[in-house]
């Protein structure tokens, strides 16, 4: 998922954590005796609409109003939900869910089984036109119905009374996560289509079927609540009546609120001046990620230097990792070794899969620049310009952009560095329309297996931003995903073969495996932090 600041769900680590005392509420004084809660966000959240969203920041309200049919709990794993039992098939290619009775939507309406197919058949329906459509793959006619080769009724999701059976083309060993998965939550279809274009648009367009309701959002506005959900199936369990929401775009700013007692949590990662300032607080907790910040090349043709093999190869070669890690986090993150980053997941050994498919990227300036000079001669030119973007409400971004701009022309003589900062959601419109040379992405990962990395970059894939086409490394995929599905050993080694061949042709750049940590108040217990999915859930905070 989109991120500057992502992650959730995974096995691989999540805790359970607090978050900071409250003195002045965000509306108007220490409401509810001081137990509401107050989170903030770095960027305003984009929709509300669950097939449509794509960022963390959006995701994180969604999850938090939303529920699924399974959810995660605070070691990593998915629990039931919304389903009263989950059972598959030996063969792994169908899952039978029946749904808990008396389930109803925020309006007291019934939530049925019928809510969970519709919600599964929207995301894939080409007129959605949802970037997530292809976390059904795998599906009976998930990916002919999203080519438009086939019609949204003949997908395997289908309903009997309050049994809902999946039934898949293939094993997929993330089955039960995409069950928690925030883009898969229910949706009802007739709310849907009578608000039409404005639906989840703002808060009042929207229904909820989990722990919480949203209340004051416009669409626009960077200040709203979450009241408790009395027609969510476990409500007696949510002990917060009210979460109040602000978004914060500065972090110098978002640390001094927390500071106040107006803010709950808060990062302290976002540069390596806050960081030193705050990291000896007695609040200062670690928060786990599994998050690879990487670049981007636009290799469409659009920037001549970037169809270029060599060229690209010397901006790998370039790139000094380990110094830029040190620059932009204040030596918080570790250098990237490839796309899929630690704590994501397990090999078959029991190791951590980045350590295992590491391809062997490294800083190496004198070839850098001796293949720099052969791809210039390659083309007829002598130098080269190009524009790195990222995102301007993001300190760590502008410190990345000014690093790359620094060294890659210091080690490579004739190039010209532009840099380009602009909103996330203009970089995230930028990066889907290819409006980019070279373009800084961080992905978090929506659950603990290498599919959530490697589904990126197979060829047509949406998320393909730089639209590379790459044989091998498509081949590498399929197999783990279809041949080697159930061998996890043999879809280790596929795995490690996809990024020795994103290695090969220099097809992204990894830079860094994000590490966070953040401010948080110990007497707020019972949110979880995840690594993968959902970043923070807030069902069961309280604030003692």
């Amino acid at each position: 998922m989109e991120t500057w600041k992502k992650v959730a769900i995974g096995a691989a680590a999540v805790v359970v954590v607090g978050a900071g005392t409250r003195a002045a509420g965000l509306w108007g004084g220490s409401a509810n005796g001081g137990k509401n809660l107050s989170f903030q966000l770095p960027t305003p959240i984009q929709t509300l609409d669950i097939s449509k969203n794509t960022d963390t920041y959006s995701g994180t309200i969604i999850g938090n109003s939303g529920a699924n049919l399974m959810r995660v709990d605070s070691k990593g794993k998915p629990q039931l939900e919304l389903a009263k039992s989950v059972k598959a098939s030996k063969d792994g290619m169908t899952y039978t869910v029946v749904l808990k009775d008396g389930l109803k939507w925020s309006d007291g309406s019934k939530l049925t089984a019928q809510d969970i197919v519709y919600t599964w058949q929207r995301i894939v329906n080409p007129k959605t036109a949802s970037q997530y459509a292809y976390l059904a793959s795998g599906v009976k006619n998930a990916d002919q119905i999203s080519a438009g080769k086939a019609a949204v009724n003949t997908l395997g999701v289908t309903a009997k009374g309050n049994t809902i059976t999946f039934q898949l083309e293939r094993p997929l060993p993330q089955f039960e996560y995409l069950l928690t998965f925030t883009n898969f939550m229910p949706q009802k279809e007739s709310y849907v289509d009578k608000q039409g274009k404005k639906y989840a648009t703002n808060s009042d367009t929207t229904l909820y079927s989990g722990p919480y309701k949203v209340q004051g959002w416009n669409g626009t506005n960077n200040t709203f609540k979450m009241v408790k959900n009395d027609n969510y199936w476990d409500a007696k369990n949510v002990k917060t009546k009210e979460i109040d929401v602000q978004v914060v775009q500065k972090p110098d700013t978002a640390v001094q609120l927390y500071k106040q007692g107006k803010i709950d949590r808060v990062s302290i990662a976002n540069t390596p001046e806050l960081y030193k300032a705050n990291k000896n607080n007695k609040d200062a907790v670690k928060a786990p990620e599994a998050t690879t910040a990487f670049l981007e090349y636009n290799q469409t043709g659009k920037n001549k230097f970037l169809s270029n093999a060599k060229i690209r190869e010397a901006l790998n070669l370039a790139t000094n990792r380990k110094e830029l890690t040190d620059q932009v986090t204040s030596g918080i993150s570790t250098p990237a070794s490839g796309l899929v980053p630690e704590d994501l997941a397990k090999t078959s050994s029991g190791g951590d899969l980045a350590k295992y498919v590491a391809p062997g990227y490294t800083f190496d300036a004198k070839k850098a620049a001796d293949l720099f000079k052969e791809g210039l001669q390659e083309l007829g030119e002598k130098s080269a310009s190009l524009t790195i973007t990222s995102d301007a409400d993001s300190p760590a971004a502008k410190s990345t952009l000014d690093y790359l701009q620094g060294s890659w022309e210091k080690a490579l003589p004739g190039l010209k560095i532009n840099e380009k900062l602009v909103p996330f959601q203009q970089r995230i419109k930028d990066s889907q329309t290819q409006n980019f040379d070279v373009v800084v992405t961080l992905w978090g990962g929506d659950y603990p297996e290498g599919s959530t990395y490697y589904d990126l970059f197979k060829d047509g894939a949406s998320y393909n931003n730089g639209q590379f086409k790459n044989e091998t490394y498509t081949s590498a995929v399929k197999k783990a995903e279809t041949t080697d599905v159930l061998d996890q050993s043999a879809r280790d080694k596929d795995y490690k073969a996809a990024e020795a061949a994103l290695f090969k042709d220099s097809n992204i750049n990894p830079l860094y495996f994000r590490s966070g940590y953040s401010l948080q108040n110990p007497k707020v217990t019972g949110m979880v932090i995840n690594t993968t999915g959902l970043n923070q859930d807030w069902k069961l905070a309280v604030k003692k």
